[in-house]
């Protein structure tokens, strides 16, 4: 992840999650804020109620790694944090879906480079 910094701190959450735009797909939800830098921001965030520690942390890494491969067409200056409904099943998790799903999410969000 090149142009992407994670974003770590709660009060970096709040303030995405409070004040940027929503865009739902079926289990996926994508939070956009500009932030006016040359950086993308990423936060991952499921919740404690989807699974056991170890479904979410390979959750993360799937989540991850299909940011890493849409980051080349995504544009400059956005704060991303990726959450994950709650009765979303991980033990069926798949990359292609989640792949899928997020390309559209960053489609609706109109954060995709126009080439």
């Amino acid at each position: 992840m090149k142009n992407t910094e994670m974003l770590k701190k709660n009060y970096q959450f709040k303030s995405v999650l409070e004040k940027g735009k929503f865009y739902i797909e079926k289990q996926l939800q994508i939070v956009v804020l500009k932030n006016n830098k040359k950086v993308n921001f990423l936060g991952i965030a499921i919740g404690t109620k989807n699974g056991k520690a170890f479904q979410r942390n390979r959750a993360k890494r799937i989540i991850r790694e299909c940011y890493k491969n849409l980051e080349n067409q995504l544009t400059e200056g956005n704060s991303i944090v990726v959450l994950i409904k709650k009765d979303y099943d991980l033990n069926n998790l798949k990359y292609s879906e989640i792949l899928e799903l997020m390309s559209n999410c960053f489609k609706k969000a109109k954060i995709v480079k126009e080439e």
